[in-house]
């Protein structure tokens, strides 16, 4: 197993990506156990510290399993789910974890009043948003309509050029918004499309999608964007793992 690189160590992220690698395709790929936390560490360059850090954020979303006395378990079954919903993906690693190859296309970026986005973000009703709209496609058919609002308050940098919101939204909110999507919360429900929803996706009005209406939130607590996405059916197979507690 190749040790973290420097330019990565005392990154909890990395040391979490890097693991997950190594069980997927790497050294630990036939294993059904991590090795013991001081050997691992040793391994990894990397203090006890970091190491526990990062494998109780593995256990968390499932990818392993610890106890004393039995070491640490892989979670093989997790590690194949291909697209979990519990889980931030962007949209193109979620078409191509799927197995199709994806494809992004900016629909419409413009300054929008929304009485039910003001709501979701708590601001007023006249408090200006940006409006990103884009398509993504599956093997060259839509897949996914996505619908982003970030109030115009947020946005410390006006410099931005129409391409740099082709990039996925999240590098937009860090570089001119100054801002990190900590988490989400979002509601999931069934849905028909019905007028620009159906003609964006290419599908007759009536067709059943699945329907994501989602609040992203920084780290103390405030809504930074609001987002309006929708998903045809039969392309991305959406899994929750869930622990008992």
């Amino acid at each position: 197993m190749d040790a973290i690189p420097d330019s990565a160590r005392l990154t909890e992220h990395n040391i979490q990506e890097h693991l997950l690698n190594e069980m997927r395709f790497g050294c630990y790929r036939g294993a059904d156990r991590l090795p013991r936390e001081s050997v691992l560490a040793e391994t990894l360059n990397i203090s006890r510290t970091q190491l526990r850090d990062s494998l109780a954020e593995l256990e968390r979303e499932g990818f392993i399993s610890r106890r004393q006395g039995v070491g640490t378990i892989i979670n093989r079954h997790v590690l194949n789910v291909p697209v979990r919903m519990d889980l931030e993906i962007e949209f193109m690693d979620m078409i191509a974890r799927s197995g199709h190859t994806p494809a992004e296309k900016l629909l419409r970026v413009c300054g929008m009043l929304s009485v039910t986005a003001a709501a979701k973000l708590g601001i007023g009703r006249t408090d200006e948003m940006l409006l990103v709209s884009r398509i993504v496609t599956s093997d060259g058919k839509p897949a996914i309509y996505c619908e982003d609002y970030i109030p115009k308050a947020l946005i410390r940098r006006i410099d931005y050029e129409k391409t740099e919101l082709e990039k996925p939204i999240f590098s937009f909110l860090k570089e001119y918004c100054n801002k990190d999507a900590y988490l989400d919360v979002t509601e999931i429900r069934p849905v028909l499309a019905r007028g620009e929803v159906a003609k964006r996706l290419g599908v007759p009005d009536g067709t059943p999608l699945l329907y994501m209406d989602e609040v992203d939130y920084d780290f103390e607590g405030m809504p930074v964007m609001y987002s309006r996405q929708y998903y045809v059916d039969g392309i991305i197979a959406h899994t929750v793992v869930r622990r008992k507690i």
